[in-house]
């Protein structure tokens, strides 16, 4: 666990799950780019927009299941425990530049939040 970018990418994972984005956004290059399931995200702060939401009002925890990395890419996966889903799992594959996040590929499981939002849809007696 000695490698640039998985260091970097775990320093970033440990402040935006411990709710610090401040912290967070300090491993993240101006010009970084996303790509996400709801399509791609560009520059610094459409990354926080983006983040800011799902990290400091949804996110109850985060456990890592696993790490690897070198020196310019990391891959972290993890299930993320969230008001609306109990479990969501993720991963993010991202490559660093000079101690900076510059991509980042983000998928997770959309399942349980679609079940959530179809119970929400749902009449009420």
């Amino acid at each position: 666990m000695t490698s640039t970018a998985l260091q970097v990418a775990l320093a970033h994972h440990r402040a935006w799950t411990g709710k610090d984005l401040d912290g967070a956004m300090r491993y993240i290059a101006d010009d970084v780019v996303l790509d996400a399931p709801a399509g791609r995200i560009a520059g610094i702060q459409a990354y926080r927009e983006f983040l800011a939401p799902f990290a400091e009002r949804f996110l109850v925890r985060a456990e890592l299941i696993a790490a690897f990395g070198d020196e310019d890419t990391a891959l972290l996966m993890y299930d993320a425990e969230t008001i609306p889903a109990k479990s969501a799992p993720a991963a993010e594959c991202v490559t660093v530049r000079d101690g900076k996040i510059v991509y980042n590929r983000f998928v997770f499981d959309r399942t349980p939040f679609d079940e959530f939002r179809r119970r929400q849809a749902q009449p009420r007696p």
